[in-house]
């Protein structure tokens, strides 16, 4: 196999030989995607974290947890309090991954 610079490339290989560092990689992936969501609606509403925290009852360090890619309390229950501030709705989906394609027989 020809060696390989590209750090994505390398981050994958190491993630899948362990499944337990796959999980973990998956789940910061989402923490940031979370975080970023966040903040792009935020910021694209114009609103400061001051003012959405106001929105949404809380307090203007919570948005700032909440924005934080490394911040792992996320809860539905405020996701959905943020859309409603902002003019937004919470979409969830469930995909299969890529080790789950293939159907599963029954018994």
């Amino acid at each position: 196999m020809p060696q390989t610079n590209d750090a994505v490339k390398i981050i994958d290989k190491m993630t899948r030989s362990d499944p337990l560092v796959e999980a973990m990689v998956a789940q910061a992936s989402i923490n940031a995607l979370v975080a970023q969501l966040i903040y792009k609606a935020r910021t694209s509403s114009g609103l400061t974290q001051k003012q959405l925290a106001e929105l949404v009852g809380t307090k203007q360090p919570v948005i700032a947890r909440l924005e934080d890619a490394d911040y792992e309390g996320h809860s539905l229950s405020m996701l959905e309090k943020i859309a409603r501030a902002l003019n937004h709705r919470v979409v969830i989906d469930l995909i299969p991954t890529e080790h789950e394609l293939h159907p599963v027989s029954k018994y």
